[in-house]
């Protein structure tokens, strides 16, 4: 029978279609996770995968292999769960995904006080993309995910612990920079700023443009918030970030303005998703709790409300 390991290398390999990727999601070498890969070929008889010099694609048999793989993963994933997390207990190994917009600012704050809250748990945080994020919660490729969006699925709960605000950020040389707080009609015909569409920072944003006349602009689209900063300050347009980031990044930054709208103030909701059927929906709670107090003992995160 093929070993747990083994498995986990297939279904990062099936998702990822990349032996060097496959490797780095498993924390392994290329060599090691391939070696194992042919062991498990072996060891059923038939071949899982086929190789090439562009990346790697399941077989019709490896296709089959994998599904069952991830439930077994799955049902392994709960059993440590019963004993990591006994009496709900927030101990023990945990994977969370969060989306880049998100996750450097808030566990900035979060982090060290989750850690003197809760010495025993050992917390494993990646950034993904949004729209990745439902689909490696189901998988069982996490066992929590920061979202920024409600679950359309029965088998996922998602919960609201807040709700951020979207701060409109000019260059300093902008003439609404001299204004201090600007009003929605002050952005008809403006070019306003987005990441790509995959980060889903702007999706609450595109109705407001399509009501003031502002025009979101596809065509300059930055890969980070910094990259969105940059842009800002080299005139290509305004844009709306993060308070989170602004909070952090920008309060002391000469080069841009931070500006309310008067009004109307544009929020995105925080939501931590878990998977129903989990053993650990105790534990995990004491993890909403703690999230859900942190806008109140942190200044710095004083710009966050209750969702």
């Amino acid at each position: 029978m093929p070993n747990l390991r083994q498995l986990e290398y297939l279904v990062a390999l099936a998702d990822t279609q990349h032996f060097r990727r496959a490797a780095e999601r498993t924390n392994t070498t290329q060599p090691t996770l391939s070696e194992q890969l042919k062991a498990l070929e072996e060891r059923l008889g038939f071949q899982l995968v086929e190789r090439s010099s562009s990346g790697a694609i399941l077989t019709p048999a490896g296709v089959q292999v994998v599904e069952i793989a991830r439930r077994m993963l799955r049902d392994a994933n709960e059993i440590r769960a019963i004993a990591s997390f006994q009496n709900n207990k927030l101990s023990g190994y945990l994977r969370l995904a969060v989306p880049s917009t998100i996750g450097p600012y808030l566990f900035k704050y979060a982090a060290p006080r989750l850690h003197r809250a809760y010495p025993q748990l050992r917390l494993h945080v990646r950034e993904d993309l949004p729209g990745n994020l439902f689909k490696t919660l189901s998988d069982s490729q996490d066992d929590l995910i920061i979202t920024l969006s409600a679950s359309q699925s029965s088998d996922i709960a998602a919960i609201p612990l807040f709700r951020e605000p979207l701060n409109l950020v000019v260059g300093a040389d902008d003439p609404l920079a001299k204004s201090g707080k600007v009003s929605l009609a002050d952005l008809k015909g403006r070019d306003l700023l987005t990441l790509g569409p995959a980060h889903k920072l702007h999706d609450g944003v595109l109705p407001l443009c399509e009501e003031v006349g502002a025009k979101l602009r596809f065509d300059f689209e930055g890969t980070s918030l910094d990259m969105l900063r940059e842009m800002v300050i080299m005139g290509l347009g305004v844009t709306f970030m993060p308070g989170l980031y602004t909070n952090r990044e920008l309060v002391s930054d000469l080069d841009v303005a931070v500006l309310g709208l008067e009004d109307r103030q544009i929020y995105r909701t925080i939501y931590l998703a878990r998977r129903k059927a989990t053993l650990r929906a105790g534990s995990y709670e004491k993890l909403v709790d703690f999230f859900k107090r942190l806008p109140s003992e942190v200044p710095e995160m004083k710009c966050l409300e209750p969702a």
